[in-house]
């Protein structure tokens, strides 16, 4: 995904005509666009990405029991939509964070189960359903949480771990 354009859609900057779907409510709304790595055509290829709209949120660390209302519509409302433009139901969908996060303001990949995009492995990538359950369960969960992440050999990330000795 084009982080800029992403956030350009997020102030009216960017032409709408990509976006497939917002909810403007500044607390639960997000927009809704289609990944720069799909081509818009292969439904089995389908990736999309909801940019919530709502500020200061980084990554699912941030999570917790007040952002209930925001993930359930974000899950309910991009089934929705996936369902109405392109007639793919939820049984084939696949919802989810990436941890660690290419950029930090708070998105959900949506995905034909039947794309293999990068990041979808276990370490990198945690299910929209399983987020909402393990805040339900326990509110501030991934305040709590180790969290497993893998990094790329050139990821500066990586560079930083190496220099405070956390990784060989």
């Amino acid at each position: 995904m084009n982080v800029k354009l992403g956030l350009q859609h997020l102030e009216k900057k960017a032409e709408s005509e990509h976006i497939i779907y917002e909810d403007p409510d500044p607390e639960v709304g997000f927009v809704l666009l289609p990944d720069m790595k799909w081509d818009g055509q292969k439904i089995d290829a389908l990736h999309l990405i909801a940019i919530c709209h709502k500020r200061g949120l980084k990554s699912l660390r941030d999570l917790n029991k007040e952002h209930i209302p925001l993930l359930k519509n974000i899950r309910e409302k991009c089934l929705e939509a996936v369902k109405t433009k392109y007639a793919v139901g939820r049984e084939q969908l696949r919802m989810y964070f990436h941890y660690q996060a290419s950029y930090y303001q708070l998105h959900v990949h949506v995905t034909h189960l039947r794309n293999h995009a990068p990041g979808i492995q276990t370490e990198k990538a945690h299910l929209l359903s399983d987020i909402i359950e393990n805040i339900e369960l326990m509110p501030d969960y991934y305040q709590r949480k180790s969290l497993t992440f893998s990094l790329r050999e050139s990821d500066g990330l990586l560079d930083r771990f190496r220099k405070a000795g956390k990784v060989e």
